[in-house]
């Protein structure tokens, strides 16, 4: 049977968390001291840390952008020249 994934469950809902958590990981493995196996089950939970942190940037990117439109959309034009 194959290993289940525990994606959600090792990711913050709060983006700010989910960097402090990465952050940690991250040290931990610079550090050097990990026995090889908590090495890269640090190094797979960061990743599923990091690729969770990159998809919740994209998402928040897409609404800016889709509010920065809804906001152009609705600014009413100048004449653009000083009067």
């Amino acid at each position: 049977m194959a290993r289940g994934r525990k994606s959600d469950q090792d990711v913050p809902e709060r983006f700010e968390e989910l960097l402090e958590r990465l952050e940690e990981l991250v040290g931990k493995l610079e550090s050097g001291e990990l026995p090889l196996e908590e090495s890269l089950e640090a190094y797979e939970r960061g990743m599923r840390l990091a690729r969770a942190g990159t998809k919740r940037l994209d998402e928040a990117e897409r609404r800016l952008e889709i509010l920065s439109g809804q906001l152009d959309e609705s600014e009413p034009s100048s004449g653009g020249g000083a009067g």
